[in-house]
């Protein structure tokens, strides 16, 4: 997939999550996401943070130890952003091809399209992922180093796509649509 369509499917996916957070009571925004231990908030106010700069990760990198899954995770938690600020923030992400440095532009899309269903699955709210999106984050989490993937591959599996071209591995096929995958590969219940 090239860089223009990437782009295209983070602002499509950026546009959907700050207008159903928009929508949200402060019920809502306080429900448990599938992130594990973040409410919806902290799930919105992770996605807020994602074109910070290096001023503004330091003090929490240096709280965190530099832990990386410590730092993600208090960066959410303990965001000062309120609910509104939390949509402008990602509203005002729209149209900019800005991110941290040291990823690729596949990184922001696998958060933001991984994130959307965290929120919107314990909302109720149906939102299917594009197949041809989810094949191309799908293929990042699976050529990323083995400590960044959240799911191993047993041998002799084979993942199939049942909405796009896609395939993964060999052995016994497992069928799914590429929004299953993606999420059981990024550590999501099947």
């Amino acid at each position: 997939m090239d860089t223009d369509t990437v782009w295209k499917y983070i602002d499509l996916e950026r546009a959907f999550m700050a207008d159903l957070l928009e929508s949200l009571t402060d019920e809502q925004w306080r429900m448990p996401s599938l992130c594990d231990a973040w409410t919806v908030r902290d799930v919105g106010a992770h996605i807020a943070f994602a074109q910070s700069s290096v001023t503004e990760i330091l003090g929490p990198a240096l709280r965190a130890g530099f832990r990386y899954n410590v730092f993600v995770r208090d960066s959410a938690i303990r965001s000062p952003l309120t609910h509104d600020e939390i949509v402008a923030k990602i509203r005002s992400f729209l149209g900019s091809r800005r991110r941290v440095a040291f990823i690729t532009d596949l990184e922001p899309l696998i958060d933001i399209l991984v994130h959307n269903q965290d929120i919107a699955r314990p909302l109720g709210v149906d939102h299917p992922m594009p197949p041809e999106a989810a094949a191309a984050a799908a293929d990042r989490v699976l050529t990323t180093p083995v400590g960044l993937k959240r799911w191993r591959n047993p041998r002799g599996v084979r993942l199939v796509a049942t909405d796009t071209d896609w395939s993964w591995g060999d052995g016994t096929e497992v069928p799914d649509s590429m929004e299953g995958h993606l999420m059981r590969l990024t550590g999501r219940a099947a």
